[in-house]
């Protein structure tokens, strides 16, 4: 269960680094703009606030990535919380869908992670 548990931590991750992309340095372009529903003009207006968005999904990528390197579960378990928040957040003000673009996948994650929980011995 745990090597599930990680590949879907680690998909959460690559998400996050592909949003990190698209929000720093493809918005205001082609890709980002078929992705993100936006004419050239509302591209342009709101590419400073993309970039920002983009930073702060890179964090929450690599702290996952930190957490499963380092075998740090509650680290691991943070950042997966942090996504869930963030993507219910963005489903509730910005775009519905973000719920299962960022949200689903990460709580499949959390799930997962919390299932693999290493068992402890009751023999001491």
């Amino acid at each position: 269960m745990k090597i599930f548990a990680a590949i879907a931590v680690a998909i959460v991750a690559l998400l996050h680094f592909g949003f990190l992309a698209l929000e720093m340095f493809f918005w205001d372009h082609e890709i980002g703009r078929r992705v993100f529903a936006m004419t050239p003009e509302e591209s342009a207006l709101t590419k400073t606030l993309a970039a920002n968005q983009g930073l702060y999904n890179g964090f929450l990528a690599t702290g996952l990535v930190w957490g499963l390197i380092a075998a740090k579960r509650d680290v691991v378990i943070f950042f997966l919380l942090c996504v869930i928040v963030a993507g219910v957040f963005g489903a509730a003000t910005a775009k519905p869908s973000i719920l299962f673009t960022q949200a689903a996948p990460a709580l499949l994650a959390l799930v997962l992670t919390v299932i693999a929980r290493p068992r402890r011995s009751t023999l001491r």
